[in-house]
């Protein structure tokens, strides 16, 4: 069973998201924004991490830097998850080190095919 931290803030996204991912068969855990985020990917071990770009303390863009930059972390996949779905942003996400990047509001079968293609990717 796959292990996902998901990065949201929105309760009512996380939530729901989180539900979803569980009845498909994965261990997810949450944080609330991206200081906790980066935290807890440090200190566990996820097999990919779902994060929002949009975030309080540390944004999606820097915590997904911050992750990049540690050994235990720079290689754990990572999609964006974001509302602000403008032009450029999904080269912007890849640039700060997102493997991939989603909009919202989330379309389960797509972001499942994403997880789906880095897990199997995955080191």
């Amino acid at each position: 069973m796959a292990r996902i931290l998901l990065v949201e803030d929105n309760e009512m996204n996380r939530d729901m998201l989180s539900r979803r991912l569980t009845r498909k068969g994965f261990e997810v855990e949450t944080a609330v924004d991206g200081r906790e985020g980066v935290e807890m990917a440090k200190t566990g071990e996820y097999d990919l991490i779902l994060m929002d770009m949009s975030l309080p303390e540390i944004d999606g863009w820097e915590a997904t830097r911050q992750l990049r930059a540690a050994p235990d972390t720079e290689r754990t996949p990572i999609v964006a998850l974001t509302a602000h779905a403008m032009a450029g942003d999904r080269e912007k996400a890849l640039e700060a080190g997102c493997d991939d990047y989603d909009t919202k509001p989330i379309e389960l079968d797509r972001l499942l095919s994403k997880i789906n293609a880095l897990l199997e990717n995955s080191p």
